[in-house]
């Protein structure tokens, strides 16, 4: 069996396949303002423990694990429902945007859960902490289908080791690897041409 990938490399992956190799083929990490609110907000939601409130439990930093589809990680929070059914809440820093990269990682903790609880899970919740707004995420067909294409787009990068190229677009604004990555860089020159040889002052 193909090694599991982690939960988080899928969500990189569904941002931008480039970032996603940085991260988990180079290990290259830089933190911005964004991601450290990130970490904050994680931190606090993997306290761990369990409560009840409402005939609803709520479970933290609960170990995700799905041998049929080879995805691990942990959940922000994991809910109970009186009927036992789970229900996946991912926590996010930002405001109540839709992003498929972050629905992407939420479905595919709802495939893992799906496996350890012997049940179908319909749908989760993504909680924006800056708008104070939970989000009701569907896990259709489709989005399945790219939980699936990220975790094979992942085993690609990590079996090929292979720097895809940047996405160079309105995501690299929001990357904490955007000096790393380099996205604007100009790579491609006409043939035949030396920049070495050219003159600002011609």
């Amino acid at each position: 069996m193909d090694e599991f990938i982690m939960l988080s490399a899928l969500q990189h992956y569904a941002f931008c396949p480039r970032q996603c190799a940085l991260i988990h083929v180079e290990q290259v990490w830089t933190e911005n303002a964004q991601t450290a609110r990130g970490q904050q907000q994680h931190e606090r939601a993997h306290g761990g423990g369990t409560e009840e409130r409402g005939g609803v439990r709520t479970m933290r930093a609960l170990p995700l694990v799905s041998r049929v589809h080879g995805l691990m990680g942990v959940a922000d929070v994991v809910e109970l429902l009186p009927d036992g059914s789970p229900r996946p809440v991912e926590y996010k820093s930002g405001r109540a945007k839709p992003r498929l990269a972050d629905e992407v990682q939420l479905c595919a903790q709802a495939m893992c859960l799906e496996e350890m609880f012997s049940t179908d899970v319909p749908a989760g919740f993504i909680y924006h902490s800056a708008s104070h707004k939970r989000r009701e995420v569907a896990f259709t067909p489709e989005l399945r289908r790219a939980v699936l294409d990220a975790r094979d787009g992942v085993r690609e990068l990590l079996r090929t080791r292979v720097l895809p190229p940047p996405a160079a677009d309105a995501r690299c604004e929001l990357c904490s690897l955007k000096d790393e990555c380099e996205p604007f860089a100009p790579r491609d020159f006409p043939r035949g041409f030396d920049p070495f040889s050219t003159r600002l002052d011609e």
